[in-house]
């Protein structure tokens, strides 16, 4: 978090009431949170911003999310995907039918991900449905369906509908209960290709989840192609970076030696970057690839632990070495690693 400018408190309920009254909340109601969106436009830019509105004991909480609706368009290949990660994902983007998963906490850019990939695929020989909450992009030939809990309009209510669309490729925008699960891996299995996501720390964990929601194993097994799990690391600014000699703390702490790595970057801060050091961001990725011996685990009901471990000894690079190599190659620094990915 960067702050950027103080507010006086006294200004505190006007700025709130007029950001709820711009995003079509109800402005006297002050003891519920409330969630609304701003369609705004600065010069040629169209923004689309989600706010968020939390009642505290000063008073309320507002968080805007910024969305630039001109740069929806990210190719796959400038995610920050490794070599070998990109050639397995597009393999198994191209199959006709199964499920891919990307998993990850919020904000993670899972939906970036998804995107990228349905901007891949698509073609007019594609009937391409997605379900979403929210539609954060509009992507032209894609029928995209904004899901609405209150009118029960749910993902699995979406899904059930969308099946008889005759679709050839599908999008959830997120697998919460053991309907939309079921409903999703039954598409997989007759012939669609399903795309979706789910709040996991690493790829295999996003089998147990799936065991949680009461999804038998040998459906799991049968249906899943890759599963993908990834995080976002900030980039150090082009414009103030320097290299630095990586200490012995810090080589203590990312459990490698300082051979492995004696030079990084970083920056010193500019008015490019708001004087952090960085600016932009890019992905770590972990791409579980099923094989013979995982489905056989997945399908027995083993722990994701042995899951990830026969992954790991049939190549799949883990989210902590893919942010090392990201290390190595001068993009970000010590303290994101350890940041996004010291509790895998």
């Amino acid at each position: 978090m960067t702050r950027i400018e103080r507010l006086p408190v006294r200004i505190n309920n006007a700025v709130t009431s007029r950001l709820k009254l711009m995003a079509r909340m109800d402005i006297g109601e002050k003891r519920l949170p409330q969630d609304g969106r701003i369609d705004y436009q600065i010069g040629s830019k169209q923004l689309d911003m989600r706010v968020s509105t939390l009642p505290g004991v000063h008073g309320e909480s507002v968080v805007l999310r910024i969305l630039d609706r001109s740069d929806t368009s990210v190719p796959l290949t400038d995610l920050g995907m490794p070599g070998h990660v990109l050639e397995h994902y597009l393999e198994a983007i191209s199959q006709p039918n199964g499920m891919v998963l990307i998993t990850g906490p919020t904000g993670s850019g899972k939906t970036t991900t998804l995107y990228a990939t349905l901007e891949k695929i698509n073609s007019e020989r594609q009937k391409i449905i997605t379900v979403e909450d929210p539609v954060e992009y509009q992507l032209d030939g894609i029928t995209q369906i904004q899901a609405n809990a209150s009118i029960g309009l749910t993902f699995a209510a979406g899904l059930r509908s969308i099946v008889r669309q005759d679709p050839d490729v599908l999008m959830v925008g997120e697998i919460r209960d053991h309907e939309t699960a079921e409903i999703a891996i039954e598409s997989a299995l007759t012939g669609h290709l399903v795309f979706s996501t789910l709040h996991t720390n690493d790829a295999a964990g996003a089998v147990a989840r799936l065991q949680d929601m009461g999804v038998e194993g040998y459906l799991i097994s049968s249906s899943l192609l890759v599963i993908q799990a990834q995080r976002l690391v900030r980039r150090v600014c082009k414009d103030c970076v320097t290299a630095q000699e990586l200490t012995d703390d810090e080589a203590r702490v990312l459990e490698i030696g300082r051979h492995e790595c004696p030079m990084i970057n970083r920056g010193n801060g500019c008015d490019q970057c708001g004087n952090t050091g960085y600016r932009g961001r890019i992905g770590l990725y972990e791409l579980l690839v099923m094989s013979d011996a995982i489905r056989h685990h997945i399908a027995t009901g083993a722990d994701s632990s042995i899951i990830r471990e026969q992954a790991i000894s049939e190549g799949m690079r883990t989210l902590r070495q893919d942010a090392l190599e990201k290390l190595k190659a001068g993009v970000t620094t010590p303290e994101e690693i350890v940041r996004v990915t010291r509790a895998i």
